[in-house]
């Protein structure tokens, strides 16, 4: 008698399919939930960095991710100078002036245009000399569109820096100080100013060079200048150069007309000496030998009038009663040395004696014909 085996009919398909899903989402919820809880040493183990592309920057233990573009750091410094500017901006004015032109065909107004930084909430305003020189009328305009008469307070030719002043009814908005000795070239420079009268612009740069000196004028120069590449232009003088945190550096003051890029402003502790001595006396008080001056001598002078030496400022007058003549200097002497250092112009003698106060005695070698000289002068008070 044979025993036959009953076949056993094989599962359908879709068991099988679900038998294999099930097990997957069993697997899957017992290693992430529950055999970790019960096993905590069993783990996977950590994925090896990837290797950054040949080139491309790798910090040990950072996390690994697209490098810093560009764009991030210019955002950074958009947002820098945006809050710079919105900071100092409502301190700075617009300056215009009205004065009288004598000509061959009658006198006619002229007007002027420039810049200003308010210093002091009563309505104190640092700017440029050359900006209120020959004004007999002043206007600032507040970033408002506010229109206030303003008024001389005092003004300083050698450093081309003025004080003005104007009356609110209320308190006006102040620029924060800042100081310029420990500024590094290179630094962000924002300039804030009145160029051709076109109200508030900004320009930015960065600072080129510090200690610079220009020449103002035909007879004297302006020292120990912050230069930047900040775009100044005619307008911008008197008005405000700033750091990266919106606090004053500098008196925008000139540019080289020839050239791109190359601007000038007086520094801020400069500036507030000036300011101090202006509001406390109307006057900066700077030292003087009593003598009227000649010309400079050079190399070329000396080849074509056979001079005894080739630099040095001649001593046009000397007149009585004055420091100079009481020490004993002459008319046509040449000065080629105060207290043992060279003086080869003008610039050369004003920077030395402006080092001084009224009253010092200083040691002045003079060239006199063929001899040299030394007398000893006490310096009096410029008269300017």
């Amino acid at each position: 008698m044979s025993v036959v085996t009953p076949r056993r009919t094989p599962p359908a398909f879709s068991t099988i399919v679900f038998i294999v899903l099930l097990a997957l989402i069993l697997g899957a919820a017992l290693g992430g939930t529950y055999l970790p809880r019960y096993f905590p040493r069993i783990a996977a183990p950590p994925a090896a960095p990837a290797t950054p592309a040949p080139g491309s920057p790798s910090t040990p233990g950072s996390i690994q991710g697209p490098a810093l573009t560009i764009p991030r750091g210019i955002e950074t410094e958009e947002s820098a100078i945006i809050k710079a500017v919105e900071k100092v901006r409502p301190a700075v004015v617009n300056i215009t002036t009205q004065g009288r032109v004598q000509t061959f065909f009658g006198v006619f107004p002229q007007e002027g245009a420039g810049s200003g930084v308010i210093v002091r909430r009563d309505g104190l305003i640092l700017t440029n000399f050359h900006v209120i020189q020959g004004a007999q009328e002043i206007t600032v305009t507040l970033l408002t569109g506010k229109k206030l008469p303003g008024r001389v307070v005092g003004s300083d030719r050698f450093t081309d820096m003025a004080v003005i002043k104007v009356e609110s009814d209320r308190p006006l908005p102040v620029a924060e100080l800042g100081t310029s000795n420990n500024l590094k070239v290179g630094q962000l420079a924002i300039a804030i100013g009145n160029p051709f009268g076109l109200g508030s612009s900004v320009t930015v740069g960065v600072l080129s060079a510090l200690n610079r000196s220009i020449q103002i004028g035909p007879d004297f120069v302006v020292d120990n200048l912050i230069q930047t590449d900040a775009a100044i232009n005619p307008g911008n003088s008197g008005g405000a150069l700033v750091d990266s945190a919106g606090r004053l550096i500098g008196i925008n003051t000139a540019i080289v007309r020839e050239a791109q890029g190359i601007g000038f402003a007086i520094p801020v502790d400069i500036a507030v000496t000036i300011m101090n001595q202006l509001i406390n006396t109307g006057r900066v008080v700077r030292p003087a030998l009593g003598i009227v001056l000649g010309g400079e001598i050079d190399p070329q002078i000396q080849q074509s009038y056979g001079l005894p030496v080739d630099h040095g400022v001649i001593v046009q007058d000397v007149p009585a009663g004055s420091p100079a003549a009481t020490a004993g200097m002459e008319a046509n002497d040449v000065i080629v040395g105060i207290n043992g250092q060279t003086i080869k112009g003008i610039n050369d003698l004003r920077r030395t004696l402006f080092e001084k106060q009224p009253g010092d005695r200083v040691q002045v070698e003079v060239v006199r014909g063929s001899r040299r000289l030394t007398v000893t002068v006490v310096l009096t008070e410029l008269r300017q």
